[in-house]
């Protein structure tokens, strides 16, 4: 547990921690103002989602910062170390320090997606083009804080193995943001809808463009959260056998 506090505590002085989480917060909710204002909208029952989906982009640079700032060369003044060093030395067993690692991003990730999801909610009501939340909705945010919290984990993980957040960064941006690869290789096989990003928008978004295949909530959880899950132990080994 001490492990775990220092390691929230560590990832809260981040300024790039900070900027994630205006950009989760702002992002969605603008784009969820700028869709209610247009009125009535094909696949309405998705608004508010949908943005949450593209706001998931904050996740991803809090994941990526956590352990990508840990390999950052300091200035001169301050040694020219890593904090890396600092931190194996406060916690030798790289295990336990990665875990808590995982742990800090999945909480900070999971408390970014209840913002957002409040904000981007609250910005769509106003906007009076949906009817207002109800209980059907209840798993359907718990599926936003599920996607958030393992994608951030998920572009964690990512990291551990390239020990550099440019790469990871521009990669998951690209595919969230710009050209998503993985919507597109759907287009070449169905069994890329089982890939994480594609399985865990299920979990709350009820209706992707052009895509007729079905994956039930709970099903899309558990098939984004066994990638998470893989890709961690992955990264867990190759990072406790390699020199820091």
């Amino acid at each position: 547990m001490r492990a775990l506090a220092a390691e929230l505590a560590k990832l809260a002085s981040l300024p790039a921690a900070w900027v994630a989480a205006a950009t989760g917060v702002l992002v969605p909710s603008a784009v969820a103002a700028m869709t209610a204002r247009g009125g009535p909208v094909p696949g309405g029952e998705d608004i508010g989602y949908q943005e949450l989906a593209f706001g998931v982009l904050g996740a991803i640079v809090l994941g990526v910062v956590a352990i990508s700032s840990e390999y950052v060369t300091e200035s001169a003044e301050s040694g020219g170390g890593r904090q890396i060093t600092t931190s194996l030395t406060a916690v030798p067993s790289r295990t336990r320090f990665l875990l808590a690692k995982m742990g800090a991003v999945a909480i900070g990730g999971a408390l970014l997606a209840v913002v957002a999801a409040a904000a981007t909610m609250g910005v769509v009501q106003a906007g009076a083009q949906t009817p207002p939340l109800g209980a059907g909705d209840v798993p359907r945010l718990a599926g936003v804080v599920c996607y958030w919290a393992l994608t951030a984990l998920l572009a964690f993980g990512v990291t551990v193995l390239t020990r550099h957040g440019v790469v990871p960064l521009a990669l998951f941006i690209v595919n969230t943001s710009v050209v998503s690869v993985t919507y597109l290789l759907t287009k070449i096989t169905l069994l890329a809808n089982y890939l994480p990003d594609m399985a865990g928008v299920r979990m709350f978004i009820r209706r992707l463009p052009d895509n007729d295949v079905e994956i039930a909530p709970l099903t899309a959880g558990l098939v984004m959260a066994a990638w998470v899950a893989a890709l961690l132990v992955v990264a867990t080994v190759v990072f406790t056998r390699r020199d820091a």
